[in-house]
């Protein structure tokens, strides 16, 4: 993807905080380095679709073009969590056909005006769709940009029930829009097939403090307001953006391995909160170890005070709420490892669809639970004594979680969010991965795990992506083995225990799993 570079993005923050982008648009595609394209002379120009094509979120994402990058600037009025927010944001994207319209992902309050490629364009809006229509065709092949400038929104409380979006909290707003909500914020592409850069502008009141996704790299105050400049330079898929603004405090920690570390909480909760996350410098160098280097530049926690529900793996700053950071060790050290794992599994290798989120969540609950068993955490955790006796559990459990949630890559419904992010996804998934581990031996799944997340770093891929690569790193065709264990409505057997049974699909699980099912709504 293109993306600006280092000099250009100086210049770029530069010519904003003094007040010189008055241009809007035209200026930002200048100081990247990028013309405005030609226009489509007549031929078959048609709209672009209304969804990007995923089974599970038929009108999530949008066809007929690519986005590189966002320049997203949103401004927040007063210190008051609950009020309307405004911003402005620019796309720049590619078309991927003659395009005589197409749509944006939104579901803000309002609309000010749109312009592509610095032209005012027609638009309308159905549900969460803003459909745009420009003054001219766009030709397929060519960049162009759609500037949505006063939009609004208005955040809502949070609800472990329904998790969305834009969300208030008693000292600020933050975003949780996994898997279908960050439009709910900005205008977008909103589907993880479509990963691209950010620059995140936030001005608020002085006093209050502003954190995205991404590194710092500028502030300016003016007028007793603050505007702070945030450039995620790595592709980013739009349901992992985090803006955190209101009164949190922000702590800097010695960085691991060259990464800064920085944790953002509550300033009326510091003293609390602080000391609890400090376990994820050791965890980052035991990820490493793991499955390679670190895919960002930098990591940290973010931690609000509301009843979430979950954790959150936002790009670079994954989200917790005080309730999780209120268990034990032994509870809070392994989800937080889970969070941590999804920055490779999940963010850096993003689902190509979201039937294959479970690629995210098995290997997020792999690491997770194995960084429980390295660390004297596990029986506790689990209620197992372990990794063995866990995952014997979990394949007793494997018909029935097939016929309640779906095969593993194929989750029957999403009238829920708990319908797609399901206990077969997580344990179901690490499951998939045990089975492969002893098919095909330890070196063999260790060399995939780190080749995975090396070649589709910055990337969406799919569960065939992760087959084929399987069955290249074992020198053997997995495909019948793979298949059958993600789409298959029966557990296979499991590789080296053939005594292992699975149960009846029209069994109770209750009490299979101490632990198990419960955790997922703990960790997402």
């Amino acid at each position: 993807m293109v993306g600006v570079t280092s000099a250009a993005m100086s210049d770029l923050i530069e010519r904003r905080l003094s007040g010189l982008l008055a241009a809007g648009a035209t200026a930002l595609l200048a100081v990247a380095g990028l013309s405005a394209p030609a226009y489509a002379g007549g031929g078959a120009a048609s709209p672009g679709a209304a969804g990007i094509g995923d089974r599970l979120y038929p009108l999530l994402g949008n066809g007929g073009y690519d986005v590189q990058y966002y320049d997203l600037r949103i401004r927040y009025p007063k210190k008051d969590p609950k009020q309307t927010v405004s911003g402005d944001v620019t796309i720049t994207a590619i078309a991927t056909q003659n395009l005589s319209r197409f749509d944006l992902d939104f579901g803000g309050d309002s609309v000010g005006k749109v312009s592509v490629n610095g032209r005012p364009a027609k638009f309308s809006r159905s549900g969460d769709e803003l459909v745009i229509t420009p003054s001219r065709h766009l030709s397929k092949g060519k960049r162009f940009w759609v500037t949505v400038s006063g939009f609004t929104t208005t955040p809502i409380p949070a609800n472990a029930d329904s998790p969305a979006g834009f969300v208030t909290t008693p000292d600020g707003t933050i975003m949780a829009g996994q898997p279908d909500q960050s439009h709910a914020l900005f205008p977008s592409n909103d589907h993880p097939r479509d990963m691209a850069t950010y620059t995140i502008s936030m001005t608020r009141p002085a006093g209050w403090t502003a954190v995205a996704n991404g590194v710092h790299v500028g502030e300016r105050s003016r007028g007793g307001r603050v505007t702070s400049v945030y450039r995620e330079s790595k592709p980013m898929a739009g349901e992992l953006i985090q803006l955190a603004v209101g009164d949190f405090t922000v702590q800097r920690r010695r960085p691991v391995g060259g990464v800064p570390i920085r944790d953002v909480v509550p300033t009326r909760l510091a003293a609390d909160l602080l000391p609890k996350a400090d376990v994820e410098r050791s965890q980052l160098a035991w990820m490493v170890g793991k499955v390679g280097r670190y895919p960002f530049e930098q990591y940290g926690s973010l931690v609000i005070d509301t009843d979430l529900g979950f954790a959150l793996e936002t790009q670079t700053l994954s989200l917790y709420d005080t309730g999780l950071f209120g268990y034990p060790k032994f509870v809070l050290d392994p989800i937080m490892a889970h969070e941590l794992a999804h920055m490779w599994f999940g963010d850096s290798v993003a689902p190509w669809q979201w039937s294959d989120v479970w690629q995210s969540e098995g290997h997020a609950t792999w690491y997770e639970l194995n960084y429980a068993a390295e660390h004297g955490q596990f029986e506790d955790y689990t209620g197992q004594p372990d990794l063995e006796t866990y995952f014997k559990a979990v394949y007793s459990a494997g018909d029935v979680y097939r016929a309640r949630f779906g095969p593993v890559a194929r989750p029957l419904k999403s009238d829920s969010i708990w319908d797609v992010f399901n206990p077969n996804v997580y344990d179901g998934g690490a499951l998939v991965l045990y089975a492969l581990r002893q098919k095909i031996g330890a070196k063999a799944f260790d060399t995939l795990e780190r080749t995975w997340v090396a070649k589709y770093r910055g990337k969406s891929a799919s569960t065939q992506d992760f087959i084929a690569l399987a069955s290249k790193v074992a020198h053997k065709d997995l495909r019948g083995f793979l298949n059958d264990w993600l789409y298959g409505t029966a557990t296979p057997p499991m590789p080296g225990h053939p005594d292992w049974t699975v149960k009846a699909p029209t069994a109770s699980v209750a009490g299979t799993l101490s632990a198990g099912p419960s955790r997922v709504h703990l960790r997402r």
